[in-house]
């Protein structure tokens, strides 16, 4: 294993030097193989030698001048490997040692070992600051990760090392005790290799096909070669070359086998190395990923191609008439034609005891599907597409196709697609611009897409993909109705949130960015098409639709607080949405800290007269209040309000809205945390008690949002009359939010 400073202080230059130098033996070894031939073995073919001697000298002339073809195909497969090396370690080394500069001019100091220390003696004068701990904090944070940072790197140097050792042995003939004690039983001699590969990355693939031949064969690998099956997937699985050459010589079906079985050692059969064989899936998923990924178009300028558009659909179709494209085309149609074949997969197979369901098998697709989600995500939205749309077009013959006994969900087995449609679009969802092309309704595609996969009624997508069993008598057994999963709807609740925020969800450092027209587009037709299934909108698109509401807070507040004219949304599709993801307390917490973000954010809106924002403010306070109450009502009351308050407000809502300033952001906090002592104060009440006006429920947020406008807009507010500090904002704030209650009990009946 390399250290730290053995990275540091490595010279490259020598590589190059080998280099040269292993060219010019190939270049000798050939000067002597065409001299060997018209010298010496000549002689013995010319026809002047004849009889048993002259044949018997040309067979051994013949393996002589073979030997020096073979020297200049080692040598200089040895050059190449060697200028390989450079080329990999130029690159590696030089991101360690970015590193440690960046880290030393954020003043901390790497010791020899890649450790980041920080000089705490920077943040003496600020230790009697409010903010003191949280910068010690954030420093000893930031230490952990220069740290992490710095040993990610070096393992990414020893990485390439062992390829390039493993790539040289491999030129040069080196094999292990057996091999060579074997191959000279057999009398094969150590001469020169005539099948050196001078590409480190393909050396490599076929190391790796001998560990998953392993592995399909049901051997069982030891911890070293464990440790080298992870390796080489972890080095190469964004290699292109390695990707290929590894995976043609799987086969699309071994490639599927190979995974179930991994999966059944992950899960099933060998726990204990359970990490390592995740890694080994995650490292053939992201090469699945790479060997499919279609290139970067650009235009006559140079400039990317953004995908979806008609140019890059041009593209698109002129590339796949290229000699590059052959392994995605054949992979397709491959994986289409094994999609629905079955194979065995114990978290399936076991899962029933006895009875129906025992022994069943999954499909092609569904072992796909899990193995796409294995890994970082980072597949070509093209290829996800067309492979969610062969699926699609799939279950559309056979609704019931993937159906399978059991549930699959929760940390247990949720990591099985039994619905490879779901998790194909959660996939998607890694790549916004692709989940908003596939579902953008301004296309016939898209819009055929978005209906058949939200939609509840004829023409609509089957989610119901769990089989049942039922009991005549209690004796015998029969099929019973289809289920839906515990988790139906994830992975298009993921794609839906990005194609509509331009945010992939499942990312906890993604940030968001200016809104398009297409996630505009989507956001506004999923508020349409969603409000108008009513109480049949499907409650596990509650979470997702808060987040698609906050991305687009400041129209969402503007509509609620009734504030412009036109209004930029249709109040009561606003109000239907409201309540439908009010009916679960842990939407409508993550709704309320949402448009807490951008009420605040509000007050700062030059284009608008302060006292409107204050009255805006209190107006979209009510208006919630009162969408919950309507939620609640009735029997449509969820059971998730029943239990104590437990919404905890992680900011993570702030991943989805654009342009929120620092400022805005501590303050939006500070409402959130006093509106969460309101619920914590009222736990006691009942949720539909209607003998409160929303000032009392929401005493402490509105009185936190008041003080909020005040510290933005008090120059302003100390010249006006009825907006004191400390009674008159709180008047105003308490008007409008009873106003804002009674104006959307118009719309949803009494409060």
């Amino acid at each position: 294993m390399l250290s730290y400073e053995d990275v540091m202080t490595v010279r490259l230059e020598p590589l190059t030097t080998a280099a040269k130098d292993w060219d010019e033996v190939g270049d000798g070894f050939e000067e002597l193989e065409t001299l060997y031939r018209h010298k010496v073995e000549s002689v013995a073919n010319d026809g002047v030698w004849a009889g048993v001697s002259a044949s018997a000298a040309s067979g051994r002339f013949a393996a002589t001048r073979a030997e020096f073809e073979a020297g200049q195909t080692e040598a200089r497969a040895i050059a190449s490997i060697l200028r390989d090396a450079r080329q990999q370690f130029t690159t590696l080394v030089k991101h360690v040692r970015d590193l440690t500069k960046d880290a030393k001019a954020k003043d901390f100091t790497i010791d020899s070992e890649g450790r980041a220390h920080y000089d705490f003696d920077k943040l003496a004068p600020y230790r009697n600051d409010p903010d003191y701990d949280k910068a010690v904090q954030d420093a000893r944070k930031a230490e952990e990760d220069w740290t992490r940072s710095i040993k990610q790197g070096v393992k990414a140097v020893d990485d390439a090392d062992q390829g390039v050792k493993l790539a040289l042995h491999d030129a040069a003939g080196i094999k292990g005790f057996f091999d060579g004690m074997f191959d000279r039983a057999l009398g094969r001699g150590d001469g020169f290799n005539a099948n050196a590969e001078g590409d480190i990355e393909v050396v490599e693939a076929r190391e790796a096909n001998k560990y998953a031949n392993l592995i399909l064969a049901g051997e069982e690998l030891d911890k070293e070669d464990l440790a080298e099956y992870q390796r080489l997937m972890r080095d190469n699985d964004g290699d292109k070359a390695f990707s290929q050459t590894m995976l043609n010589a799987l086969g699309p079906e071994n490639t599927l086998k190979l995974s179930n079985k991994v999966n059944d050692l992950a899960y099933v059969d060998d726990t204990q190395d359970k990490r390592a064989y995740l890694n080994i899936n995650a490292g053939l998923s992201n090469s699945l990923a790479t060997a499919t990924r279609v290139p970067e178009f650009t235009d006559a300028n140079g400039k990317p191609l953004r995908y979806g558009t008609a140019a890059y659909q041009e593209a698109f179709s002129n590339w796949k008439k290229t000699p590059d494209s052959d392994f995605y085309l054949k992979w397709r149609q491959d994986l289409n034609e094994l999609g629905d074949d079955k194979y065995d997969l114990k978290v399936a197979g076991e899962k029933v005891d006895v009875g129906r369901g025992h022994g069943q098998e999954v499909r092609g697709y569904q072992s796909l599907a899990t193995l796409m989600q294995q890994g970082s995500g980072d597949f070509s939205p093209q290829f996800v597409s067309d492979i969610t749309d062969d699926m699609i077009a799939m279950e559309k013959k056979d609704p019931d196709i993937w159906d399978l006994h059991g549930e699959y969900s929760g940390k247990n087995d949720g990591w099985f697609a039994n619905d490879p449609v779901d998790a194909s679009l959660g996939v998607m969802a890694h790549n916004p611009e692709g989940a908003a092309v596939y579902l953008d309704p301004a296309t016939e595609a898209g819009k055929e897409r978005y209906e058949y996969l939200l939609g509840n009624g004829d023409g609509a997508r089957d989610w119901d993909i769990r089989d049942t069993t039922s009991f005549i008598n209690d004796k015998a057994e029969t099929a019973g109705p289809d289920e839906q999963d515990k988790d139906e709807r994830r992975g298009l609740g993921d794609a839906l949130t990005a194609a509509a925020t331009g945010v992939d969800p499942t990312d906890p450092n993604a940030r968001a960015t200016e809104h398009t027209a297409t996630n505009d587009r989507i956001f506004r037709h999923s508020l349409e098409f969603l409000s108008g299934q009513g109480d049949d909108m499907p409650s596990s698109l509650r979470n997702d639709m808060a987040k698609i509401m906050t991305s687009h807070g400041e129209e969402v507040h503007a509509t609620m607080s009734n504030s412009g004219d036109p209004l930029p949304l249709d109040r009561g599709q606003v109000t239907e949405m409201t309540k439908q993801i009010s009916r679960s307390e842990n939407s409508y917490g993550m709704l309320h800290e949402g448009m807490n973000y951008a009420i605040v954010e509000s007050f700062r809106d030059e284009n608008r007269r302060p006292e409107d924002t204050l009255d805006a403010a209190g107006y979209t306070v009510g208006f919630m209040e009162e969408a919950r109450y309507n939620a609640l009502k009735g029997d449509q009351h969820d059971y998730t309000w029943d239990k104590a308050w437990s919404y905890h407000a992680s900011g993570a809502m702030l991943n989805f809205i654009p342009g929120v300033g620092d400022i805005a952001q501590r303050g939006a906090d500070m409402v959130t945390t006093a509106w969460i002592m309101d619920e914590q104060q009222r736990q006691a009440d009942e949720l539909t008690d209607n003998n409160k006006t929303t000032y009392e429920a929401r005493n402490g947020q509105l009185k936190s949002l008041a003080n909020e406008w005040y510290a933005v807009n008090s120059a302003w507010a100390q010249d006006e009359t009825g907006y004191s500090a400390d009674e008159g904002i709180y008047r105003r704030i308490e008007a409008a939010a009873n106003d804002g209650n009674d104006a959307t009990d118009g719309i949803e009946g009494d409060q």
